[in-house]
């Protein structure tokens, strides 16, 4: 028989994941952007505050929800990304660098403007790859609700505005224009038995490796690692199941979702006010990028301007179908970034923390 402490402990984990997974199938069929990391994470913020305080899951949640999402990333990646951009390298990398510098400048002014501290401001400016930045906030140093909130922010304005400002702005493009084909693979699929097995062991490795070699946000960039590894030097095509990316966004948005405090989330309402102003600016900071990158690489300028946006790179993609341009050379250029940001970000915000405590301590 459990005694009354075990059966508490046994609740307090299966009440805010039942709530999580009801919320998030909510989300889902509403076809909100990542609905399953949102709804999860509201259901969590619901639940903190009907208990009166923050709650706490066991930490392997956490652990297992960024390994799957870390996998999950690496697997949209493929040898022939690398192939398409090395064409553009040059202007590709002065391109992605200015719109990497723009994000952090935006970051910084939030930060500044508001009461959130600098890494969460850095973090919640990152463009692309939204869950990978949220699940590996907290090691970081930064508040992970606020970051999701303002990432899932960005996100929503760049999917709103992009699309409506660019179709209204290109009505009549020829849609007959080839497009680069990418992402299609010519090798063998593992039977889904072996495929998710093959998954889980990536995940264990990752995990390991991540915490024996100290990386930031050890569980999803060990994985990642991982799964980049594992992805291309396989000789069958691997894939990670939709629903298994779900589980991984519902638990990671339900530990960040249990750990909200009221008290200290009044400080947003500001935040979002000030944050809807600098991402219109960040939009047009790309386009800028994008126009440049237009006049120096002789790439059609919806292609360029798609290429270079904050994020929402599905809603890209469709976009870019939808007018006619490059979808393929969109979609590597969007990976590359997302590469460099998932490899540099982590390593880049733990400097920038470690840089403002010495600060700090030096001035006190």
């Amino acid at each position: 028989m459990l005694n009354s402490s075990k059966l508490s402990q046994i609740t307090t984990i299966i009440a805010p994941i039942s709530l999580g997974i009801l919320v998030g199938f909510l989300f889902d069929w509403m076809n909100f952007p990542v609905g399953w990391l949102l709804g999860p994470m509201i259901a969590g913020i619901i639940y903190s505050i009907v208990q009166g305080k923050p709650q706490s899951l066991p930490p392997g949640i956490m652990m297992i929800g960024k390994a799957i999402i870390g996998i999950s990333t690496a697997f949209r990646f493929s040898p022939e990304t690398i192939n398409i951009v090395t064409i553009y390298a040059i202007p590709l990398a002065g391109c992605i660098l200015i719109t990497a510098a723009l994000s952090m400048f935006k970051g910084y002014l939030l930060s500044l403007w508001t009461d959130i501290s600098r890494p969460t401001g850095f973090l919640a400016s990152i463009p692309g790859t939204a869950s990978a930045i949220v699940a590996m906030s907290e090691e970081l140093g930064a508040d992970p609700i606020t970051v999701a909130i303002l990432q899932y922010l960005r996100l929503l304005l760049v999917v709103f505005i992009i699309p409506t400002v660019t179709i209204f702005m290109f009505p009549s493009i020829d849609q007959t224009q080839t497009t680069s084909l990418l992402l299609i693979s010519a090798k063998t699929s593992l039977p889904i038995f072996w495929n998710l097995l093959l998954i889980a062991g990536v995940c264990f490795l990752g995990i390991w490796g991540g915490n024996l070699l100290r990386l930031p946000s050890s569980a999803f960039l060990g994985s990642f690692l991982v799964g980049l590894t594992t992805l291309w030097a396989m000789p069958y095509q691997l894939q990670v199941p939709s629903w298994l990316f779900s589980i991984g966004l519902l638990l990671v948005g339900i530990f960040i979702g249990v750990q909200f405090d009221w008290e200290n989330a009044r400080k947003l309402w500001k935040a979002i006010l000030i944050e809807i102003v600098l991402v219109i600016g960040l939009i047009i900071g790309c386009f800028i990028v994008g126009y440049e990158f237009h006049n120096l690489t002789g790439v059609d300028l919806i292609t360029s301007l798609l290429s270079f946006t904050p994020g929402g790179l599905e809603a890209m993609i469709a976009t870019v179908n939808e007018l006619g341009g490059d979808a393929g050379l969109v979609l590597a250029i969007q990976l590359t970034r997302m590469l460099l940001i998932i490899l540099i970000g982590p390593g880049l915000t733990t400097m920038i923390v470690k840089r403002i405590k010495l600060k700090n301590v030096i001035s006190t």
